[in-house]
C-alpha cells in the first residue's frame, strides 16, 4: 500500500528548493517547482484519506477565513482542509469585527493571527482591489513578526482575489494532471478556456485569468476565446502568451467559440464580465453611487444577451478531439433549462444540460480536489520538512475513522 506514496514522496523531494514561501497568493507568483510541489502534496492527501490514514498534524491551532463575497465551494473546501490539518476554522465576520469601525489591517491580521496558521481570503469583487488588500494582510504578518509580536507567521492563501483564484486552478490542475497520465503528458495537448454566455451577472475575471496563466506552463497549446469587448486584463493575456513561449507551447486568442473548440483535448467555457466593466464597477465603487452601479449590472447582462450563442453544447463538443474532450467548470455552472436566474429557469446558459450531465461526476472529482490543494499549500507553507512528516504519518498511520472505508 504504501509504494504508491513511497513514488509520491520520492518525485516531491525535487522540489522542495526551499523557496516555497509562507503565501500562495497567485500562481505566477510561483515557481515550477512550487507547482509541481503542490500537486504532489494534494495527490499524497487523497491518497493518505482513501487509504484511511489521518494527514492531521496539528493539536491545536486556528485556520481564519475571510469572505467578501458569496461563496460554497471555497468556504467549505478551507474548513474541510482545515479539519483535516487538525486545525479549527474560524471565519472572520467583517462588519461584526472591529474592521466595520475603522480597524487598520495591519491591526486586525496580528491580532487574528496569535494561534493562527493560515489565513484566507476571498475578495474578488472589484478589479485592483482584492489582490490589493491580500497583500496588505501578508505583509501585516511579516511586520508583526518583525516586531516580535507574532511568534510564528501563518500562511495567506488567496480564495479568489480580483486577479487570481489559485486554489480553483492548482485544483483544476491536478484533475487534468491526473487525468492526462502526469504533467508530461500535458505537453502538446490543446486546452481551450472560453467565455460562454450567462444570464446572471457580471463574474469575475480571476478564473480566466488564473487558468491561463496555470495552463500557459506546461507546453500546452492554449486558446482564449471570448467576443470582442470582453477581454481579460490586458497584463495577464500577456503573461499567458510569455508563459507558452517559455514552456514550449502555444498560446491563441480568437473570438469564434467554434474555432476554440476545434480539435481541443480539455475545454473550459465560463462566464465572466468584461475588464472594461470591472474598471467601471470598481470607480462606481469608490463614488460610493449605488443606483450607477445598478444600471451597470443591468448593461453587463444586456450585453451578455447579444452572445447567447455562445454556449456549450453538444454540437461544439462533437468539435473536440474526437468528439470526447474533458469538459471542465468550477462551478457552479449556468445549465440550460434546468438553472434558476432570479426566480426563473435560464432558456441559455453556459453548457447544455445533456453535456453537463454527461460530466457531472468528472466535474465533482475536479471539485474534490480543492480541500486537498488548500491542506497542500497550508501544508507547504508552514512545514520545514513536508516530506519527512508526511512520511512519519503514514509510518506510524492513525486512522481517520475506525469505521471508513478505502475507495479508489
Amino acid at each position: 500500500m504504501t509504494q504508491a506514496l513511497e513514488r509520491l514522496l520520492d518525485d516531491l523531494e525535487p522540489h522542495l528548493d526551499g523557496r516555497y514561501g509562507h503565501d500562495f497568493l497567485q500562481t505566477w507568483d510561483m515557481n515550477d517547482h512550487a507547482l509541481a510541489a503542490t500537486v504532489l502534496v494534494t495527490q499524497t492527501l487523497k491518497w493518505m484519506t482513501a487509504n484511511n490514514i489521518s494527514p492531521r498534524i496539528y493539536d491545536t491551532g486556528l485556520g481564519v477565513s475571510i469572505f467578501k463575497d458569496q461563496s460554497t465551494r471555497t468556504r467549505y473546501s478551507f474548513n474541510s482542509s482545515m479539519d483535516l490539518l487538525g486545525l479549527d476554522p474560524v471565519e472572520l465576520d467583517m462588519g461584526k469585527s472591529q474592521i466595520a469601525h475603522g480597524e487598520t489591517v495591519l491591526e486586525t491580521a496580528n491580532m487574528i493571527a496569535f494561534l493562527t496558521r493560515v489565513i484566507g481570503i476571498r475578495d474578488d469583487v472589484y478589479l485592483g482591489v482584492g489582490h490589493r488588500f491580500i497583500s496588505e494582510v501578508a505583509r501585516s504578518l511579516e511586520r508583526g513578526v518583525a516586531d516580535r509580536v507574532l511568534g510564528h507567521r501563518p500562511s495567506v492563501i488567496n480564495l479568489q482575489s480580483d486577479t487570481d483564484h489559485p486554489t480553483q486552478s492548482m485544483a483544476d490542475l491536478c484533475h487534468v494532471v491526473e487525468y492526462a497520465g502526469g504533467f508530461e503528458q500535458l505537453r502538446g495537448k490543446k486546452f481551450t478556456m472560453s467565455w460562454a454566455y450567462s444570464p446572471s451577472y457580471g463574474k469575475p475575471l480571476s478564473v480566466p485569468q488564473g487558468v491561463g496563466a496555470l495552463f500557459t506552463r506546461f507546453g500546452m497549446d492554449v486558446t482564449l476565446a471570448y467576443p470582442e469587448g470582453y477581454s481579460l486584463i490586458p497584463e495577464t493575456e500577456e503573461l499567458m502568451r510569455r508563459n507558452a513561449a517559455a514552456s514550449g507551447g502555444s498560446f491563441r486568442l480568437t473570438h469564434d467559440m467554434h474555432e476554440a473548440f476545434e480539435g481541443a483535448d480539455f475545454v473550459y467555457p465560463k462566464s465572466w464580465a468584461s475588464y472594461a466593466i470591472m474598471e467601471q464597477r470598481t470607480k462606481l465603487l469608490l463614488e460610493g453611487n449605488k443606483n450607477a452601479y445598478e444600471q451597470l449590472e443591468k448593461e453587463a447582462l444586456a450585453e451578455n444577451a447579444r452572445h447567447t450563442d455562445w454556449e456549450c453544447t453538444e454540437d461544439l463538443m462533437r468539435k473536440t478531439r474526437n468528439g470526447s474532450a474533458l469538459y471542465l467548470h468550477c462551478l457552479p455552472a449556468e445549465i440550460s433549462e434546468v438553472s434558476e436566474i432570479r426566480g426563473k429557469v435560464c432558456e441559455v446558459g453556459e453548457v447544455a444540460a445533456t453535456v453537463f450531465d454527461r460530466y457531472r461526476a468528472d466535474l465533482y472529482r475536479q471539485a474534490r480536489n480543492k480541500p486537498f490543494s488548500i491542506a497542500a499549500m497550508t501544508l507547504l507553507g508552514q512545514l520545514a520538512d513536508p516530506v519527512g512528516v508526511l512520511h512519519d504519518l503514514v509510518r506510524n498511520p492513525r486512522p481517520l475513522s475506525p469505521v471508513l472505508k478505502a475507495f479508489t
